[in-house]
């Protein structure tokens, strides 16, 4: 059976400013909706493990797909309060390991080894690599079996600077995710602000933004040959 393992972030807010963020609602359930519709289970894991927050910016325009997960008491209450740990997981039980995004990806995914040790296991026997919006931050300290940056020469997306700006939040976050991409050696393709994009490049796939992720959920069941 396809199991997915998809991964979620632990922050809060942005650092140093008392700007609340977290979990980008709607790119964790529009991705989801397409593998339980296609009969894929799915676990969730953290950099900590245990709480995820979510960004409460993401929560004032939801669709009827965020309301059916969002109402939800087992979803909401116990797999986003309670999400593995990566010493929990074992990379082998796994088809594909997904990054939904949110800013507080941008302080927790880059630093963990960890996950980044987990997404190459899977990558390496096989398994898809996949991220969204600042999501693909879970990207960058990914390495092959070689010991080189997963990303490096390989065609990706993710929140571009220009969508970052018109967000107005430029000044707040560690880095520009556009430019971090680039600077791990990936070919960065933009499109329109705020339009669905997804890239493909092999087993590897990215959204850029949240418009993206049910259309990456679909290109990610198409390369699962779903």
């Amino acid at each position: 059976m396809t199991r997915a393992l998809i991964v979620l972030t632990n922050i809060e807010k942005y650092s140093p400013a008392n700007r609340p963020t977290g979990l980008w609602l709607s790119e964790l359930t529009h991705f989801y909706d397409e593998l339980v519709q296609a009969g894929i289970s799915a676990d969730f894991v953290s950099p900590k493990g245990g709480y995820v927050p979510l960004d409460p910016h993401s929560l004032q325009n939801m669709d009827e797909t965020d309301w059916k997960y969002y109402s939800d008491e087992d979803f909401r209450d116990s797999a986003l309060a309670n999400t593995l740990s990566p010493s929990q997981v074992r990379a082998d039980a796994y088809d594909l390991i997904y990054y939904a995004g949110g800013h507080g990806t941008m302080w927790d995914f880059p630093d963990s080894e960890a996950l980044a040790k987990i997404a190459s296991q899977i990558y390496s026997k096989g398994g898809l690599v996949t991220a969204v919006c600042h999501g693909v931050a879970g990207l960058l300290p990914i390495k092959d079996t070689d010991g080189k940056n997963l990303i490096k020469g390989k065609k990706v997306t993710g929140f571009a600077n220009s969508e970052e700006d018109l967000n107005g939040t430029s000044d707040l976050v560690p880095f520009m995710t556009e430019d971090e991409l680039a600077k791990k050696g990936a070919q960065v393709e933009i499109a329109a602000p705020f339009s669905s994009h997804v890239v493909v490049d092999g087993r590897l796939l990215t959204g850029q933004n949240p418009q993206s992720a049910r259309e990456l959920g679909q290109m990610t069941l198409k390369a699962l040959g779903k």
